[in-house]
């Protein structure tokens, strides 16, 4: 790949989780972004612990060669007014715009499972007609918003949500504007979903707009699907690890990208216990396997 095009960054999640604050814990900021640029990384999303104000975390960033990405947006589109929602979404576009960003990807959560002690798979949320006219038609709306303010805005499929499935989210990407609504592809995701990521990512290159790459631990998942188990206990469990660690077929993802001349990040999104998998040495390892399979 070429690394004028393609950008390699990593998320703070692997070192303090946001949905179950009390994995990493103990974990500080500084040593998170001191770890990832220690292991290569030029690249961060957005984490809890990281400083509110833009001026203050851009200076503990840039001493560390470390850039803002991207960052998690919550959507409820589907069950807010669409004012409330488009005026949290601007204050958001405010803050990475002072960080330098360019991209932002929300994900809708209008009746998520995502955070809550539920069953992942038969929890889900599904939207009704009217909920996902809501949905998409605010969507493109937010997007215009985002790319007037100079932003690519690329939505993430997720579980638990009600944008999951390939199906799902072929009918999200056909019931938006192509102009104004991004894919943020999620390898993890769609393999947890049962899914072929391969096949997603072939489908779907034509919006992807942020990657995040997340393998998935063939093993522990057959143990959540079996026992219907929620997204917080099969993250406790580990179902997600580093690229080159899962089933995933990572060189094949690779190839896709870059036979497609994807331009943009590529980020390593691999939550789990800190206490079980140490995040800097998983992030090291992280890095050479795409090293390897990439020449980034």
């Amino acid at each position: 790949m070429d690394s004028k095009k393609v950008r390699l960054g990593i998320a703070p999640i692997a070192w303090t989780n946001d949905d179950l604050p009390e994995l990493g814990g103990e974990n500080t900021f500084e040593q998170c972004v001191s770890e990832m640029a220690l292991a290569g990384f030029t690249g961060s999303e957005v984490g809890n612990k990281y400083p509110k104000d833009p001026a203050v975390l851009k200076e503990y960033l840039d001493i560390r060669g470390i850039s803002i990405c991207n960052q998690w947006f919550s959507s409820f589109l589907a069950s807010k007014p669409y004012a409330e929602v488009e005026a949290l979404f601007r204050e958001q576009l405010d803050f990475l715009g002072k960080m330098g960003a360019r991209v932002i990807g929300p994900s809708e959560q209008t009746r998520s499972c995502q955070g809550q002690p539920l069953p992942i798979f038969s929890k889900k949320a599904v939207f009704s007609s009217e909920e996902w006219k809501q949905l998409t038609d605010g969507m493109n709306r937010l997007g215009h918003v985002a790319k007037e303010e100079g932003f690519r805005m690329a939505f993430h499929h997720h579980m638990g949500t009600g944008v999951q499935t390939i199906e799902e989210t072929e009918r999200f990407l056909n019931d938006t504007n192509p102009e104004y609504v991004w894919l943020l592809y999620d390898s993890g995701h769609f393999a947890f979903s049962g899914e072929d990521p391969v096949a997603a990512l072939r489908k779907f290159i034509g919006r992807v707009g942020h990657v995040h790459l997340k393998d998935v631990r063939p093993q522990t998942y057959a143990e959540v699907k079996k026992k219907d188990l929620s997204f917080l206990d099969a993250v406790r469990l580990g179902v997600f690890t580093i690229p080159g660690d899962g089933s995933v077929d990572f060189p094949s993802i690779f190839s896709i990208l870059e036979e497609n001349d994807y331009q943009g990040w590529m980020v390593v999104e691999a939550e789990q216990d800190p206490a079980k998998a140490n995040p800097f040495v998983y992030a090291k390892n992280a890095r050479s396997y795409i090293r390897k399979h990439t020449g980034l």
